[in-house]
């Protein structure tokens, strides 16, 4: 025998509180329904959550108006990438500044901050740490300095900006009395708006740390007549060296691996030496720091 068809004054667009079906006149025993989906406790929906978004409006139905999706979660939800040391990290993260407000909930983690300051912005329908906010929160907890600045290279994206160098380094100088937050504002000179992937930045940093000068990212090289060749991913623009990152895109698009292939071309009719970095080369950057090294000096 079929189920019960729902009660009508149950919303199937959105989550929503027992207990205001409850006083919309819903029997209980009616929000006990198999067809009704418990994404938490005293809250229902039509229809089980299947994103990480869905699953954060569910939650909100229970979170106080200051509580603000944080830390990893508010990564996700934003659109950054997570630092590798916290890809496996399944938890919700929520921030308040009220004990009072923090949610507990089985895979819910509610963090409280003691700043005088919680910057937040509504983010598709959701209250959300803002991107500044959150690289703080997610930064202090990262041991390695170069993950800091994969994490904040990660927030400046060229092709969607999320904050800015300077937005990001004073939230850090103005945080207090926070484990990790003197790392965080050390890495601060290390960031780049403007990079692609995180491995063009970790390039990056291993070129400096192999002793080289920071390259300029992703410059834009013209030829002589000024007509756009090529924008590159690393550039020494003086000694005219391009360092360029080829990542799984130019396995799986084949006309995007056709054009680099065109454009490097190019550069090097130009008198550009170009050397490609692959994926396997960041688990040991040192042979390419040294053809880097030796291209430099070939100038």
């Amino acid at each position: 025998m079929p189920p019960p068809p729902l009660d009508p004054r149950i919303p199937l667009d959105r989550p929503f509180l027992v207990s205001d079906a409850v006083r919309r006149g819903v029997p209980r025993h009616r929000l006990r329904s198999s067809e009704l989906a418990t994404p938490f406790r005293g809250v229902r929906s039509a229809v089980a959550p299947e994103s990480l978004a869905d699953t954060c409006r569910a939650l909100a139905e229970r979170l106080g108006p200051d509580v603000a999706f944080s830390h990893t979660t508010a990564l996700d939800l934003l659109g950054v990438e997570r630092p590798w040391t916290l890809e496996h990290d399944d938890t919700l993260h929520v921030v308040t500044a009220r004990q009072q407000e923090r949610p507990r909930y089985d895979g819910v983690v509610a963090h409280r901050s003691r700043q005088s300051f919680l910057e937040v912005v509504e983010h598709d329908g959701l209250l959300v740490t803002t991107a500044a906010q959150t690289f703080v929160h997610v930064g202090v907890g990262l041991r390695r300095p170069d993950d800091v600045v994969v994490l904040g290279d990660a927030m400046m994206r060229r092709q969607r900006p999320l904050t800015t160098v300077a937005r990001l380094a004073d939230l850090a100088e103005r945080t207090r009395k926070v484990k990790g937050i003197a790392q965080v504002r050390e890495q601060i000179p290390r960031l780049r708006a403007g990079t692609d992937s995180g491995p063009e930045t970790v390039t990056r940093l291993g070129l400096v740390a192999g002793g080289l000068p920071c390259p300029q990212v992703n410059e834009v090289v013209t030829d002589l007549d000024g007509r756009y060749v090529k924008r590159v991913d690393l550039v020494y623009p003086a000694e005219r060296v391009a360092i360029e990152y080829d990542g799984d895109q130019h396995r799986t698009d084949r006309a995007q691996w056709r054009e680099d292939v065109r454009a490097r071309r190019r550069l090097e009719e130009l008198g550009w030496i170009v050397i490609v970095v692959v994926g396997d080369d960041l688990r040991d950057l040192r042979p390419v720091v040294a053809r880097v090294r030796a291209a430099l000096r070939a100038r």
